[in-house]
């Protein structure tokens, strides 16, 4: 019975320290860390091989020109 106590001591207090390490509080960008942001790794489309070949996948399942920016479908009713 007590090492069943203690276990449920513990397991309360590793989550009292996840809880916590997750109150951090989230701010903007400091001038200091907008030099990391702007690097090319950062960018969401930096591979431009791979940005041609989710084209090509979203272009074939839409069935249309280009698959995705502009409203439309394959379906012609725009």
């Amino acid at each position: 019975m007590k090492a069943l106590v203690r276990t449920g001591r513990v397991l309360a207090a590793v989550a009292v320290m996840g809880w916590l390490a997750g109150c951090a509080e989230l701010s903007p960008p400091q001038p200091w860390e907008k030099g990391n942001l702007a690097k090319p790794e950062m960018t969401m489309g930096s591979d431009p091989l791979d940005q041609g070949f989710t084209q090509h996948i979203y272009s074939s399942k839409e069935n249309a020109s280009g698959g995705y920016g502009v409203g439309g479908g394959g379906c012609g009713c725009n």
